[in-house]
């Protein structure tokens, strides 16, 4: 494997996102002592929800090179672009799951950048997005070890004690499954357009074979290759875990089920492989079904196949209503992003997979 320019790295700031760098900069230089003239910006690409930025300074404590998170304009910081709650996630699991970046500062001064935001070191690493960085070629058994301790990381934060890191108000308690079902069939009704499925078949599944929940444990909730940080120097090793705005106390299994719904395998079809947005494809990845079993034997978990389709349909619906919700927005032209154009059609394929995976299950 090479191990040039594999890094992952920031661009130019998008037109109309700029920060206001004097106001940012004197933040920060009463958060962290020694910090050296004003930050280098750059803007990361990754992700559609919240506005991540990288500041480098030529001096100060942690190197200097730090993130901003924000919220995007038009949205207020709290509900579903929280700052202050992915903050505080964070610094309370930090000493207990130490992959989670160190967090410096929470500024809720909205004249500062227009919103709430906080900041926090960055962990310098590669982030494999679609398809590995280039300058990276992974063999089929180091892709296999990759994926392997992505996936013990995940059994890691499950396995978090909950009262030891202070999160016990982090979620609702008991009946998360049930809450999920409803909340996001409440979700996909309010976002429905009359070229879209309405997934009542689906829905209606989903309710009558609802589990009662395994566990109550901390989940991340957006578990994806595009969200961890690799080492460079070992591109197996996870040292770093991003996007906790989603993380809750919930059901394991749930988590794995939302984890599922973006994993493309080498076999899946061409409408699965054209929306791809992390390596899973590659020789040495596992498939769905060997990511389950690997799961299920590290934590002694037992389901069944046919249990665990009410996971996987869960994990498809719920993907269908993520895209949908964007699509609304598109369809209704509160966004002009020539990308969403076509979700519907997403939306649909999502219906029919998990028809057929309600099917496989002989239920």
């Amino acid at each position: 494997m090479t191990q040039t320019s594999v890094q992952d790295q920031g661009g130019s700031v998008r037109a109309g996102e700029e920060l206001n760098v004097s106001a940012v900069d004197a933040w920060m230089h009463q958060q962290v002592p020694g910090l050296q003239g004003q930050p280098e910006v750059t803007q990361f690409s990754g992700g559609a929800s919240n506005w991540t930025y990288r500041l480098k300074y030529a001096g100060g404590e942690h190197g200097g090179d730090y993130i901003l998170r924000r919220p995007p304009k038009g949205t207020k910081a709290k509900g579903a672009h929280d700052m202050g709650r992915e903050f505080k996630v964070q610094q309370a699991l930090k000493p207990v799951y130490p992959v989670v970046p160190s967090m410096v500062g929470l500024c809720s001064d909205e004249s500062v950048t227009g919103a709430e935001f906080y900041v926090m070191e960055r962990i310098a690493g590669i982030i494999p997005r679609k398809n590995m960085p280039r300058g990276l070629s992974l063999d089929a058994a180091t892709t296999r070890k990759l994926c392997t301790n992505v996936l013990d990381k995940l059994v890691e934060l499950h396995q978090v004690d909950v009262k030891a890191s202070g999160l016990e108000s982090l979620g609702k308690g008991t009946g998360y499954c049930q809450r999920q079902i409803e909340g996001w069939s409440d979700r996909f009704a309010k976002a429905k357009t009359w070229n879209v499925s309405g997934f009542r078949y689906v829905r209606e599944w989903l309710k009558a074979n609802t589990p009662k929940d395994v566990a109550n444990c901390v989940i991340h909730n957006d578990w994806r290759f595009d969200n961890v940080v690799l080492s460079e120097q070992d591109p197996t090793k996870v040292i770093g875990v991003l996007d906790w705005e989603m993380a809750t106390l919930g059901d394991p299994l749930m988590d794995l089920g939302n984890t599922l719904a973006y994993w493309v395998q080498a076999d899946d079809d061409f409408i699965m492989k054209g929306v791809r947005r992390q390596p899973t494809h590659l020789p040495g990845m596992m498939t769905r079904q060997e990511v389950v079993d690997y799961y299920l034997g590290k934590t002694g978990l037992k389901v069944s196949k046919r249990q665990w389709a009410f996971y996987e349909v869960y994990g498809l619906f719920r993907l269908a209503v993520i895209a949908q919700q964007i699509y609304y927005r598109y369809h209704h032209k509160q966004t002009r992003n020539p990308a969403f154009k076509n979700f519907w059609i997403m939306v649909n394929y999502l219906n029919w997979r998990c028809k057929q995976v309600i099917k496989q299950a002989g239920r």
